[in-house]
């Protein structure tokens, strides 16, 4: 099996594409907070020390546009009740990302200097 690397310089390479979507601060934090199971944007916003609303709502608002994050009301009436969760496609990531902080973790501690 020959590993192919995509030229990710291209402007138009769908790796590039994704990696440019992910690089965004809280999406790959909101994607871990998510794969403990649906959640209420205040429990989203406890789990992210940091995160405004505004921003929050905004990722979540980014993430369900590119099938990441689906949103779903709970309650109609007032007060209003939704969730958010990954879909089948956000919870793909959880192997890439697992892989990610298990190389982060084999590196040696940076020193502080």
């Amino acid at each position: 099996m020959v590993l192919v690397i995509p030229d990710v310089l291209q402007e138009s390479c769908s790796t590039r594409q994704a990696l440019e979507r992910f690089a965004a601060k809280w999406r790959v934090l909101l994607i871990y907070a998510l794969l403990a199971g649906p959640q209420r944007h205040a429990q989203l916003r406890r789990r992210l020390p940091g995160i405004s609303q505004k921003v929050l709502t905004e990722t979540l608002r980014g993430m369900e546009a590119d099938g990441l994050v689906r949103r779903r009301v709970v309650k109609a009436s007032a007060p209003q009740h939704v969730e958010y969760e990954l879909t089948d496609l956000g919870h793909t990531l959880e192997k890439p990302l697992a892989a990610i902080c298990e190389w982060a973790a084999s590196q040696p501690a940076a020193e502080e200097g």
